[in-house]
């Protein structure tokens, strides 16, 4: 049976014998899991697949104390415990979101625990979560936005203009969506050909924008008038009313399937399209900084690795002798 053990420095450490433990203390650590597993289940309501997780992290954790020869309990562990189970996980394969999640399990019950008056600190809480590698963000090719934007329409239809707009807005100024969404009117200058935008963490910046822009917004604006706006907003629907996430999404993702986009197309697709390509084509980083409105230079960094991507498949690409195998 695993049983409570004695106190080990800088173990997990009981509370003093006058503490008011409960039945818990006398039980062997499988059937305090258990316990845990079934408060997880009945007051936290997490979902099965949440519980049975955890049931399977603490299981492996059991096995790999027995395995190297300690006695199991929960006043025994330490954190440097916790940190070889983490090391020999890794070298069998883990990645970094299941070693995070074995820690996050090991947190859970110690804070449980406490809670039950059996230990007074939780060894998991010293142990530092894995760092979660970053993914480069998605974008689609220059070509693809390009047919997509010179592909003709009806000029007089409010519907087409308005969803060919939406796409220009994206491409050529970088915005989010929630920014797009709540671009006002008046917010948008033809004459000095800037637009501000109410962003994150409400700051406010303002974004340049070429002719083409011009003529399309002017376009727009004439074929509204038509539709009665009910709102202040630049954008809006064929009822006049705000535009909403779903709609100006369908307007994103349709447009670029039918120009021949695969993969993830998204207003935010857009958004890391523009940046990739004003790094592209000679920006300075700071300056799609500015455009993007990133808290930090650190944010806007992650581009210059899409960028190096994809500069290095065209030198594969281009190059006659790139791909060649030494002799």
């Amino acid at each position: 049976m695993l049983t409570l053990a004695p106190l080990n420095e800088s173990a997990a450490q009981p509370l003093p014998p006058d503490a008011d433990c409960n039945t818990l203390q006398c039980m062997p650590m499988n059937e305090i899991v258990e316990r845990f597993l079934q408060y997880l289940r009945l007051e936290r309501n997490l979902s099965w697949r949440t519980v049975d997780t955890y049931q399977r992290d603490l299981r492996q954790w059991e096995e790999y104390m027995t395995h190297v020869g300690r006695p199991l309990d929960v006043t025994s562990v330490t954190a440097s415990d916790i940190r070889a189970w983490l090391m020999e996980r890794a070298a069998i394969g883990d990645c970094a979101a299941t070693l995070r999640r074995r820690v996050q399990a090991l947190r859970a019950l110690y804070r449980y625990l406490i809670r039950k008056s059996l230990v007074a600190a939780n060894p998991a809480a010293q142990v530092e979560l894995a760092k979660l590698p970053k993914p480069l963000p998605k974008m689609v090719r220059e070509k693809t936005v390009d047919a997509l934007l010179d592909d003709e329409i009806d000029l007089e239809d409010f519907a087409q203009v308005r969803d060919r707009l939406i796409v220009m807005l994206f491409y050529e100024t970088g915005i989010r969506l929630s920014e797009l969404i709540g671009l006002q009117d008046a917010a948008v200058d033809t004459v000095k050909r800037e637009l501000k935008v109410h962003g994150k963490r409400d700051k406010d910046r303002v974004v340049p924008f070429g002719d083409e822009l011009v003529q399309w917004i002017g376009r727009y604006r004439a074929l509204r008038e038509a539709v009665r706006p009910e709102c202040d907003n630049l954008l809006v629907t064929a009822k006049g009313r705000p535009l909403y996430p779903s709609l100006v999404y369908h307007v994103v993702h349709d447009g670029l399937v039918r120009a021949g986009g695969t993969g993830k197309l998204s207003p935010h697709v857009l958004r890391h399209t523009f940046a990739s390509t004003l790094l592209n084509h000679g920006a300075e980083l700071n300056s799609v900084k500015e455009l993007l409105g990133h808290e930090s230079l650190a944010a806007t960094q992650v581009y210059t690795h899409v960028t190096f991507n994809e500069l290095q498949h065209n030198y594969e690409l281009a190059h006659p002798r790139a791909l060649k195998k030494g002799g």
